[in-house]
């Protein structure tokens, strides 16, 4: 076969792939729409948690979890999710919600947009459990 022919059908069958993945729904963003998809993710990654209470951000994107072995955050990284107990979390306020640098390599930070009154609640209960 030559290979502009074999190159053409590649690229060809890669584009229809993407393309037919996007149309059945699959690059979806996650969104945390209950407390059910909040302690479904969160047990996707710790199972042996008892989780005691969920509380999503203002865009559906991440989720503060409480659990018996401490806090913990839950957030979407595109049609997935990535959980991360925050024990050695440093978290500041930023203007637009909270910011949570992990100390880790590979989940090394990330900023939650969070309104004034939510902000305060998770910072309680951050304050309270830590």
């Amino acid at each position: 076969m030559p290979l502009p022919l074999l190159l053409a059908l590649v690229i060809g069958g890669i584009a229809a792939i993407a393309i037919l993945l996007h149309l059945l729904g699959f690059s979806r963003r996650l969104h945390f729409a209950d407390d059910a998809a909040i302690r479904r993710e969160w047990s996707r990654h710790f199972p042996d948690d008892t989780i005691s209470a969920t509380h999503v951000s203002d865009d559906g994107l991440s989720a503060l979890v409480e659990t018996d072995h401490g806090p913990g955050l839950v957030w979407a990284m595109g049609a997935d999710s990535t959980a991360h107990r925050l024990a050695n979390a440093t978290i500041t306020e930023t203007a637009n919600g909270l910011r949570f640098h992990l100390h880790d390599f590979g989940a090394p930070g990330l900023t939650v947009s969070l309104r004034p009154d939510t902000r305060a609640l998770w910072r309680q209960k951050l304050d309270r459990i830590r």
